[in-house]
């Protein structure tokens, strides 16, 4: 007599999506608002991190950090942990792997972006918009680069 497998269903659901932190810094105000135009240049960080939290619950935090430099002074420094829960349930190794590391982000992004962006404006700035960001590119090339820090060196 053949055992049959049991098929375990894939599920995959947002339970809650919330802020977890955020900071918003203007050290040059109100002078930087005196001085006509300006041009900043932004600098953006981004990384996820992953924690299951219980049963089939994981909890999946996208960190953005956003520096606006004129010259040598910072205009405005962001930092937001924009976080979810999600019940994933089914899937395992690679695969869960891929959901938090790239699917996850992608439903998180938009509520940072507009976090963000409403943030700027009340810091008094012009209007801020993160472009959108690839998540599946950036999970592969980070993927790419830990399979190339474990390969051994070659001699």
């Amino acid at each position: 007599m053949a055992e049959q497998e049991k098929a375990v269903e894939k599920q995959l659901a947002i339970s809650k999506i919330y802020v977890k932190d955020f900071s918003f810094e203007s050290p040059q105000s109100p002078t930087i608002f005196k001085t006509g135009e300006w041009k900043p240049q932004t600098n953006l960080n981004l990384r996820s991190i992953h924690n299951a939290i219980e049963g089939d619950s994981h909890e999946v935090v996208l960190t953005i950090t956003i520096e606006a430099k004129e010259e040598d002074k910072t205009i405005f420094l962001i930092e937001l942990q924009q976080a979810g829960i999600f019940e994933i349930a089914g899937y395992g190794g690679d695969e869960l792997a891929t959901i938090v590391g790239s699917f996850c982000p992608n439903i998180l992004f938009p509520y940072a972006r507009e976090s963000i962006a409403t943030m700027v404006q009340k810091g008094g700035f012009p209007e801020f918009v993160l472009q959108p960001i690839n998540f599946d590119a950036l999970y592969m090339q980070a993927k790419q680069q830990q399979a190339e820090g474990a390969a051994p060196d070659a001699h």
